[in-house]
């Protein structure tokens, strides 16, 4: 059985590590990150699961099966965080994971798939700009120029970050999960207002969203602001932020199905009062639950990035960063899920994720799965966010019916 006061001591466990009055701060493989890490390879022991760790950094917990040879089935998340973030992404799906197994074997249930519980690293694009990197890695979808390529605002690359932690990136080209995966799946916060404004308590994922992202340099000339007339200014921020709008304006305009795009990052140079912008940086992304709507709209992006450059005076250059591709869930898993749901007689709805998450680079090898519980107000990736309890709860009751059904040989996933 679910224990809701075994979840609340580890949620506020969790809230220690990186947790201030800002909010959370765990970033990928700092201090805070490593520390709250281990507290979950310590609770993994805890409960009596095997404790792997590959070099990327991801933690794999096995609670073993009646059958070993068989596919083994997947459940996890993340717990890295944005600055200032809450305590809640990802978290409650690693969480979740670990109490699921606690409780079957509280009940002494025996199953012949083997369970993997998986605590995936650098979930968040906070430090490096690409997200699920520790689901790539699992994946074989890293290189190491990839590794040298993602860079933080610090300077410090994805390759140093993991030599700092002892792990192995000159081995990530080689560091594909090998294992047969039966099934994936991934219980995590809406972070969105969907659910609560339907006051729905679980939500079945049908797709996610695949995010492009790239950074665009904007050049002028940085000259005195009050020396300069404005007729012979190349100002490369006035040209941002044509850009910027136009990308609003743009992606607005794709309704059905729907594009969003944001620009995150905006980086001036020399960011001086008296000084005319000489560069902007800018960090882009843009996403859609379908790979056609949102290529088209990348492709009028950049010809409108052109076209503001060529009347400004301005040059450009254009740096992609990712581009990971929209999945559907399995109707397999989404019938499985369903059927746990109305088992525990659950208010759902069936919905699309337009966030992105390690789940989507389970589904190409994989039936995979994916559920949401509400957050309070839909608010993520903030102090302010907050899931229930009661919630957490009933979602991690979901997942351990599907679980306790799927992990048995006779029952496939057609």
């Amino acid at each position: 059985m679910i224990q809701k006061e075994r979840l609340l001591k580890d949620f506020e466990a969790m809230a220690t590590f990186g947790g201030s009055r800002s909010g959370i701060n765990r970033i990928a493989f700092s201090d805070a990150d490593w520390a709250g890490r281990q507290y979950i390879i310590e609770r993994m022991i805890d409960a009596g699961l095997d404790v792997e760790i590959d070099g990327f950094g991801n933690v794999i917990g096995y609670k073993r099966g009646t059958n070993p040879n068989l596919p083994i089935v997947m459940i996890g998340s993340h717990t890295d965080s944005v600055p200032n973030g809450g305590n809640y992404d990802g978290v409650v799906g690693v969480l979740s994971a670990i109490e699921v197994v606690r409780s079957m074997i509280d009940d002494d249930v025996t199953h012949d798939h083997t369970i993997a519980v998986v605590s995936f690293m650098c979930e968040e694009s906070s430090r490096f700009g690409a997200a699920t990197l520790g689901s790539k890695a699992m994946r074989g979808k890293l290189t190491v120029h990839d590794l040298h390529r993602l860079v933080d605002t610090q300077g410090i690359s994805l390759y140093d970050a993991l030599k700092d932690r002892h792990l192995q990136p000159d081995a990530i080209e080689s560091m594909e999960y090998k294992i047969p995966v039966k099934a994936f799946i991934e219980m995590h916060i809406e972070q969105g207002k969907v659910l609560e404004h339907e006051q729905k308590q679980i939500g079945i994922v049908s797709g996610i969203a695949g995010p492009e992202r790239f950074y665009v340099t904007i050049r002028g000339h940085a000259d005195h602001s009050g020396a300069t007339p404005m007729n012979l200014r190349h100002d490369a921020l006035c040209g941002a932020s044509k850009i910027i709008l136009g990308i609003e304006e743009v992606t607005s305009m794709q309704e059905e199905p729907p594009v969003v795009g944001t620009v995150g990052i905006a980086e001036v140079m020399p960011s001086a009062m008296n000084v005319i912008p000489g560069s902007v940086k800018l960090g882009v992304d843009i996403r859609s639950i379908s790979k056609v709507a949102r290529d088209s709209v990348v492709f009028l992006i950049k010809e409108l990035i052109d076209v503001i450059a060529e009347k400004r005076g301005l040059s450009y250059t254009i740096e992609p960063i990712s581009k990971d591709s929209p999945v559907s869930m399995a109707s397999s898993m989404i019938k499985e899920i369903e059927r746990a749901v109305t088992s525990l007689q659950l208010d759902y709805m069936i919905m699309p994720s337009g966030a992105g998450h390690d789940a989507m680079h389970w589904a190409e090898i994989a039936p995979t799965g994916m559920l949401f519980i509400p957050c309070r107000d839909g608010i993520s990736h903030n102090s302010a966010e907050f899931a229930a309890m009661d919630d957490i709860v009933a979602g991690a009751e979901v997942l351990e019916n599907v679980i306790r059904n799927i992990s048995l040989v006779g029952n496939a996933l057609d």
